[in-house]
């Protein structure tokens, strides 16, 4: 059972900062790209960052000049470093990870989300 476990948000005032972890348990064999989502309410989730086996990384437009995403391999963890936060940053905030319990079998999995909330 393969298990994604997001940590770190909370409250934060508008230009503060956040670091949001998120640690994959179970049955892993691999774990491939990373990223983080997340959902304002009324708006579609979307792409906020993402992160390959091998460390190359995206992130959305509107937030490229302010959040780091990063991996620790060793520990089975993504982390999202988010500065400057502006009110619009207000989600929950999921984790999502393509991770093989077997060799050649994978599969996606999500974590159960975090709330973002920014204050003005």
């Amino acid at each position: 059972q393969v298990q994604l476990v997001e940590s770190g948000g909370g409250l934060v005032q508008a230009g503060g900062s956040l670091r949001l972890s998120c640690a994959a348990s179970g049955r892993i064999f691999s774990i491939n790209n990373m990223g983080w989502y997340r959902q304002a309410p009324g708006k579609e989730r979307e792409l906020v960052a993402r992160i390959t086996s091998d460390g190359s990384t995206n992130c959305a437009d509107s937030v490229k000049d302010r959040f780091t995403i990063s991996r620790d391999n060793a520990k089975n963890t993504v982390y999202l470093q988010m500065n400057s936060l502006k009110p619009e940053d207000t989600a929950v905030y999921y984790c999502n990870a393509r991770i093989s319990a077997l060799p050649g079998w994978s599969s996606v999995y999500w974590g159960q989300g975090t709330q973002v909330t920014v204050s003005s």
